[in-house]
């Protein structure tokens, strides 16, 4: 992973949740408080403004960075969780950089690296919300792209059906939020009532995992 992917992922998740607006903010209007798109909008913005920044840094220093920027200006539930999200992937990172480790550039063990440190950041989020999956949270969608990145890395599938299945994975992950009673979050407050919906944060996880996924693949290209 490299700083200026981690530059250029973030302007395009920015562009995808502006593109979204209609689409996220009806799902948060549904079961939410009616905040979530402008929270997604503001933290991927402040994160593209600060690119000059991140640039001149190592990609464990910018995705710490990034965390700490989050943590102050996404407001909310998502601010921490995302904040934690970052920082315990470089935290990860750092760790693996210090290994006395050959590893090729474009070679699976970096895919395997890449899926560690995904799947650490989706662990500090299920710390810090108490969460797990099956309550109607963003965690529908990011426990099971972590777990299958990390298994489809360690299996040294290939780069493209790494991103289709994380894609596929994402998606189905967001859509089975439909019929969930949430347990976390303003949607517990509804009940049964939530069932139909799909929850707000799940779809903006699922657009930004398809986002990242797709800028990749033109990357490889």
């Amino acid at each position: 992973m490299k700083t200026e992917f981690i530059i250029d992922a973030a302007k395009v998740i920015l562009q995808t949740i502006i593109a979204n607006e209609n689409t996220l903010e009806s799902l948060d209007r549904a079961i939410g408080d009616g905040d979530h798109y402008i929270n997604m909008k503001r933290g991927a913005h402040i994160i593209v403004e600060i690119s000059a920044d991140l640039a001149l840094l190592k990609p464990e220093e910018a995705l710490h960075k990034i965390g700490l920027k989050l943590l102050s200006t996404i407001g909310g539930a998502s601010g921490p969780l995302f904040a934690s999200f970052f920082m315990s992937m470089a935290k990860v990172l750092a760790s693996q950089a210090h290994e006395n480790e050959i590893l090729e550039e474009n070679g699976n063990e970096s895919y395997l690296k890449i899926a560690a440190a995904f799947a650490g950041g989706v662990q500090a989020i299920i710390q810090r919300g108490k969460a797990d999956i099956g309550e109607k949270t963003m965690l529908d969608v990011l426990i099971p792209v972590s777990n299958q990145f990390v298994l489809l890395a360690t299996q040294n599938c290939g780069f493209k059906a790494i991103c289709a299945t994380l894609i596929q994975t994402a998606e189905l992950g967001m859509l089975s939020t439909k019929d969930l009673i949430a347990t976390k979050g303003r949607a517990a407050g509804l009940g049964e009532r939530a069932i139909g919906h799909i929850d707000p944060g799940a779809k903006s996880c699922q657009l930004m995992i398809e986002a990242v996924c797709n800028l990749a693949l033109e990357r490889a290209d």
